[in-house]
């Protein structure tokens, strides 16, 4: 659902309506298609240096860069680790 910050509310575009923040329900890791540097270090048990690298390293592989920001696709790096004795 995407939103929009307004203070204490959030406009909920996909309703055309204002909710209450207590009412927006956040996606479990497990079930997010990419995941932040730092999500994905914490749900891998990688050190966010090391996750990093592997982002910088395999662009199109398992990778997205993203305006600033590097993502993981969660379920394309799942099959990356199964395949990599070493990381």
């Amino acid at each position: 659902m995407p939103l929009l910050s307004t203070g204490e509310f959030v406009l909920c575009v996909l309703e055309g309506g204002l909710c209450n923040m207590s009412e927006v329900k956040e996606i479990p890791v497990n079930e997010k298609y990419s995941l932040s540097i730092k999500e994905a270090a914490q749900y891998f048990s990688i050190g966010i240096k090391k996750m990093r690298r592997l982002a910088e390293d395999n662009i199109g592989d398992f990778a997205v860069y993203s305006g600033n920001r590097y993502l993981i696709i969660r379920v394309k790096f799942e099959e990356y680790l199964q395949k990599t004795s070493a990381i």
